[in-house]
């Protein structure tokens, strides 16, 4: 029960950041975002449940996902309502906190990451450059066939 009570703390945290986030960058005020808001913290809350109950080894993510996935889908009852709620938290007011969080968690972690090696250092630039690289090559090969370029 513990644990629930500090996943709903975090995402509550999180929930304010983005309403904040959404209200600045978007110009959704936080009262037609919260339903929205509402309901990501109830599907991530329950797929955070079902991973840790649940005895079939799937991450929380994959649990979330599904959820979502089927709370959206037209033939779900209420699913009008979710798809208009939540498409007022706008994603990237959503990833800010959450990517926030995940560098302050690597950052209270360096032994950890250094435990790791040199090698997974030149394996998360090699990462970096191919995104970046592939992200170019899509880009210039989209813009050329759209003769933007």
């Amino acid at each position: 029960m513990k644990k629930i009570i500090d996943w709903t703390l975090i995402l509550l945290i999180f929930a304010g950041v983005t309403l904040v986030g959404n209200m600045i960058g978007y110009d959704i005020y936080s009262w037609a975002a919260v339903p929205g808001i509402l309901v990501l913290i109830a599907i991530a809350l329950i797929g955070m449940i079902m991973e840790e109950y649940i005895p079939v080894n799937i991450p929380a993510v994959g649990y979330i996902a599904l959820i979502g996935i089927l709370v959206s889908v037209p033939w779900f009852p209420g699913s009008d309502y979710v798809v208009q709620w939540t498409s007022q938290v706008e994603l990237l007011a959503i990833t800010t906190p959450i990517l926030a969080y995940a560098g302050i968690s690597i950052g209270r972690n360096w032994t950890d990451f250094k435990d790791m090696g040199w090698r997974s250092l030149v394996v998360a630039i090699l990462v970096f450059i191919g995104t970046f690289l592939g992200s170019a090559l899509i880009a210039e090969v989209v813009l050329r066939i759209q003769g933007i370029i």
